[in-house]
């Protein structure tokens, strides 16, 4: 059980939890919805984010969704990871780290990147400090 009641707004557990102010859930769907259509990467680089991200930031629900891949071979979905986990673990990222990535991605890419990774980390971090659980049912 989460720590809050469920809303009647939103289709996920997730969604129901931010469900109790409906005007930034529509926009928190829309804004996800944007991360998770664009074209800039692959959906395999954004879900192994996401499982870096669930895993670093505690939130059980996001964590039964998968652990982070083994063998991962692809340059930019390792570049992406292991920026994630850097970001997930500390505050800022040095510039030996920034410019390893600078050698993967453009600045768009960058930009796109980390905002990702602190989009999914807000997520993650709502649905842990509610402590939503995978096995919630609404």
């Amino acid at each position: 059980m989460a720590r809050i009641a469920f809303s009647e707004q939103g289709l996920t557990p997730f969604e129901k939890l931010l469900g109790h102010n409906n005007e930034i859930l529509k926009k928190w769907i829309s804004l996800e919805k944007c991360f998770f259509n664009t074209q800039t990467f692959t959906p395999e680089l954004k879900e192994e984010v996401r499982r870096i991200l669930a895993f670093n930031n505690g939130c059980e629900y996001c964590k039964a969704k998968g652990k982070p891949s083994k063998g991962l071979t692809d340059s930019k979905v390792l570049a992406a990871t292991k920026i994630a986990d850097l970001v997930s673990k500390k505050r800022l990222i040095d510039n030996h780290e920034f410019n390893s990535l600078k050698k993967e991605f453009n600045d768009q890419e960058i930009s796109e990147l980390f905002a990702l990774i602190c989009f999914l980390t807000a997520s993650q971090r709502f649905g842990a400090l509610l402590d939503l659980q995978p096995s919630c049912s609404i």
